[in-house]
């Protein structure tokens, strides 16, 4: 059924504030081509967008031009001001940024495992509102958090998980209860699969799975184009896959014994000392440090060594999955780099007959930070742009 007219005006709008997010400033003239409206359609939705604040001029297309068709609208980046939070076990990091995902202000704080819980959550939160003042943002619309854990797909809260920090619980409360602003939680690695979804090596890619391999280590879920939590929000916990070479096998309380004892940092470092690998004192994780030290020096052995391990992992979640596509993020699958990538995915063939891609992610620690601003900016965008009929765009009013 064609949509109402007021339907088909709001799904112009949010057509037209997609295209100036995506391709930055554009003339009237640029929204009629690249939307297929008329342009008394264009016409009418730039005077709705500028009348609301959404958009407004920003220059001229040429000195030799005049005219309506002539000057070039953008969104208002100031119209939100965005918050995205990595939290650690011992660290937060927060970015404060404007509308158009343009970094205004960002602020690391390490928390000591000695810290208290009220002592952490009031140092995290201070330095949220502090960033936030130094941003000149007077209020937060929206807030993404990065955290490792589970969340809850039902009331999208993080649950109490064995093994990690009181804190981070209580400072997603605290967030929420402080702060002006939506706040939307996420597990870290599912963030960072979000980002190499968007700006990483998986744009092409509507189907692939994303391997964390930091600290710990985690898989995010992206089938059809569509990230995948599972029922309880567990899907992804790989560091409890039961694999070859570890002694034992992993409990509900305790991955050691599982995929984590291959992979996980602990596990890399030890690797690496057994092949008298030394990494120098890097700003980055040790695992990551060391990975990188023997991608640089050529330490083929301990390299195959560790790619056989990561392919265990890889081919348990392609036999069951069939992704098409690995992408190894985090600290670790960043320092390995194509080298590493390469050697994984020539370890897996043998291992499945399922045809598997492996690529190096592009954002490596990063990736968690940039994933949470991506949600933050989507969850300010959900409010401040009109609402699109679900039935897509093309019903709009041309």
């Amino acid at each position: 059924m064609p949509a109402s007219p007021s339907t088909a005006r709001a799904i112009n709008d949010r057509l037209a504030l997609q295209l100036l997010q995506q391709e930055g400033p554009l003339t009237a003239g640029q929204l009629k081509t690249m939307t297929g409206l008329s342009r008394p359609t264009v016409a009418d939705l730039v005077e709705r967008l500028q009348g609301s604040g959404l958009i407004q001029i920003v220059g001229e297309a040429g000195a030799e031009r005049r005219g309506p068709n002539a000057r070039v609208y953008g969104i208002v980046a100031d119209r939100a001001h965005l918050a995205a939070l990595d939290v650690r076990t011992q660290s937060v990091t927060v970015v404060v940024a404007d509308l158009l995902g343009a970094t205004l202000a960002e602020a690391a704080l390490p928390i000591g495992s000695d810290t208290g819980t009220e002592p952490a959550v009031e140092r995290a939160v201070a330095l949220v509102e502090r960033t936030a003042r130094e941003a000149g943002a007077a209020r937060l619309h929206s807030v993404g958090i990065g955290a490792p854990g589970l969340i809850d797909p039902v009331s999208g809260e993080l649950r109490d998980t064995s093994g990690l920090p009181a804190w981070h619980r209580s400072l997603v409360a605290a967030l929420q209860e402080r702060l002006p602003a939506r706040v939307v939680v996420e597990n870290e690695t599912n963030l960072a699969a979000v980002a190499e979804k968007r700006l990483g090596v998986a744009r092409d890619r509507d189907t692939f799975v994303f391997l964390w391999l930091g600290h710990g280590v985690g898989a995010a879920l992206f089938l059809d184009g569509r990230l995948r939590r599972g029922a309880s929000g567990g899907a992804g916990e790989i560091g409890f896959l039961p694999v070859p070479g570890t002694r034992g096998v992993p409990s509900a309380v305790d991955c050691e014994g599982g995929f984590h004892s291959l992979a996980g940092s602990g596990a890399i470092c030890a690797l690496a000392a057994e092949h008298g690998i030394e990494a120098d004192g890097a700003q980055e994780p040790a695992a990551a440090a060391l990975v990188r030290a023997a991608v640089a020096a050529g330490h083929d052995e301990f390299l195959d060594a560790l790619a056989g391990r990561l392919a265990l992992g890889a081919a348990a979640v392609a036999a069951v999955l069939d992704p098409g596509c690995v992408v190894l993020g985090g600290e670790v699958g960043h320092a390995g780099g194509a080298q590493l990538a390469a050697r994984v995915e020539s370890r897996l063939a043998p291992l499945s007959p399922l045809r598997t891609e492996v690529r190096a992610g592009a954002l490596g620690g990063a990736g968690v930070l940039s994933g949470a601003l991506i949600t933050a900016r989507e969850a300010a965008q959900e409010e401040l742009f009109p609402p699109a009929n679900r039935t897509g765009w093309a019903t709009a009013a041309r």
